[in-house]
């Protein structure tokens, strides 16, 4: 298939969950025969942190502005088999509308931010990413959030099919490697600065810093304010670049997941982070959200946190009980979460949507399947 696909970013990292799995997808279905075409509009923020200079498995077409690659984008669509725009492109409404009046055999909405989507829905806010007549003329709608998520595209945004496409890692980038000084930490965690997080990131993080000063907590990240909590027994890196990613988890004993506030809430939406460190062999702590059963197995395959306590507990348990864990989600990793199956995943869904045929994707029938 020839896929064109509108997004966010692809050839920058900082600041964004997008990047990051879209290279090791489209790298996938390069691999499985698939030409892939991104655009991206070429802006200041993603341009001065840009850490990508070649798509492999597909080509990336940096543009400055919209009028300017419209017409290689309607060249690029008349022979494609299937087209793709996604939440936050910064020329969504544009690249939807000339998508649906273009030949593609298939016209799919990626919305990589649904509870961000929904909750602004909720609120009332406009969100400039969403086509003015919702998402019922698209053949398919992809979501990165699964469970009552699907239901709510439908019932609010109109979207006929739905399916989740989960965040993925890539084995060949996220792989376990030798530790760092630099980066030892008992407890470490890796996320830009938001205040849906706050909270969470307080009570899983900082409290056990407070309440354990022998203990040394690493935490790597951008946009922290001036006047954060921070203690002795945390060190902070502004920036960890994404090639050392791997070495920041692996010299970790144990690595925490803080899931936006919107995300938690809605459920079914892993971030990235746990299936990049689970492929790094490492142990993970994880705040509670409703399906994360569904991706790992808690107090087998991932540790999973409400309180400070427990935070503290599973600091406390033994180098022995978190290599085991470890392993399990490395090994879960490697078989259900890579960008190799989420390509599987992705020509399956693509493929009924052409056919036509088949139940669309319900909450039950997605978490059973994930269960399974």
């Amino acid at each position: 298939m020839k896929l064109v696909i509108f997004g966010l970013t692809v050839s920058s990292s900082w600041g964004n969950g997008h990047a990051t799995p879209w290279r090791g997808l489209i790298k996938a279905l390069g691999r499985r025969g698939h030409r892939v075409v991104f655009f991206e509009r070429d802006t200041p923020y993603y341009a001065s942190h840009r850490d990508l200079q070649a798509l492999e498995g597909g080509q990336l077409r940096l543009y400055r502005d919209w009028a300017e690659v419209r017409p290689v984008a309607d060249a690029e669509l008349r022979d494609a088999d299937v087209a793709i725009v996604t939440s936050y492109c910064p020329d969504g409404v544009a690249a939807c509308e000339l998508m649906l009046a273009s030949p593609a055999r298939l016209r799919v909405f990626y919305d990589m931010d649904t509870p961000v989507t929904l909750e602004r829905l909720e609120k009332g806010d406009t969100v400039q990413y969403l086509p003015p007549r919702g998402l019922g003329d698209f053949d398919l709608v992809l979501s990165f959030a699964g469970g009552r998520a699907l239901t709510e595209l439908q019932t609010r945004l109109g979207a006929r099919r739905v399916a989740p496409l989960y965040g993925c890692v890539d084995p060949e980038v996220h792989r376990p490697v030798p530790p760092a000084l630099r980066y030892r930490a008992d407890l470490s965690y890796l996320g830009t600065y938001s205040p849906d997080r706050q909270e969470m990131l307080d009570r899983l993080f900082l409290a056990p810093a407070r309440r354990l000063p022998g203990r040394r907590f690493v935490l790597g990240g951008s946009l922290y304010p001036e006047g954060f909590p921070w203690t002795a027994n945390i060190a902070y890196l502004h920036h960890v670049p994404p090639a050392e990613h791997p070495v920041f988890y692996c010299s970790s004993r144990l690595t925490l997941n803080v899931t936006r506030g919107p995300m938690a809430r809605m459920g079914y939406c892993p971030s990235g982070r746990i299936f990049e460190a689970a492929a790094c062999g490492v142990p993970i702590l994880s705040d509670a959200w409703e399906g994360i059963e569904a991706f790992f197995e808690p107090g087998v395959e991932i540790l999973v946190a409400r309180t400070t306590e427990d935070a503290v507990a599973a600091l406390e348990r033994s180098d022995e009980e978190l290599a085991v864990i470890a392993q399990a989600a490395y090994e879960r990793a490697l078989a259900q979460h890579t960008a190799g199956r989420r390509a599987e995943e992705l020509e399956a869904v693509l493929q009924a949507a052409y056919d036509h045929r088949g139940p669309e994707v319900s909450p039950v029938t997605q978490a059973v399947a994930h269960r399974a």
